[in-house]
């Protein structure tokens, strides 16, 4: 019953709470969570987009499950790899991984047609 009454009773200088200060403390909050939290996880997604819009035909690549492959035919939103044996898979372009597919190598296309310049 105490405890009830004391928490009913409020600050004991009779204000409503901090004013200001709670306002500062809420837009650093707020500052915090967009440079540490939503300003990343951006610059992440804009990478991987570029990632995969750079990817071409021939490149080696990761699925996000860990299928080894090769790309044989690209669409707008799919992808048919080559894997072992000469087996076809169709996945979509956000199935590739771009932790694990090394970026570094150039594709067949582009390698064919810096022969040709």
């Amino acid at each position: 019953m105490q405890l009830a009454t004391l928490l009913m009773l409020g600050s004991p200088d009779g204000g409503e709470g901090g004013g200001p200060s709670m306002l500062i403390m809420f837009a650093l909050i707020g500052v915090i969570f967009y440079f540490f939290m939503i300003r990343p996880q951006a610059k992440k997604a804009k990478e991987t987009k570029k990632f995969r819009e750079a990817l071409g035909k021939g490149d080696r690549i990761v699925t996000i499950g860990g299928v080894h492959g090769k790309i044989a035919e690209m669409k707008e939103t799919t992808v048919i790899i080559e894997v072992e044996n000469g087996g076809r898979l169709k996945i979509e372009r956000s199935a590739i991984s771009m932790e694990y597919t090394s970026g570094g190598g150039t594709s067949e296309l582009q390698q064919q047609t810096a022969k040709k310049s």
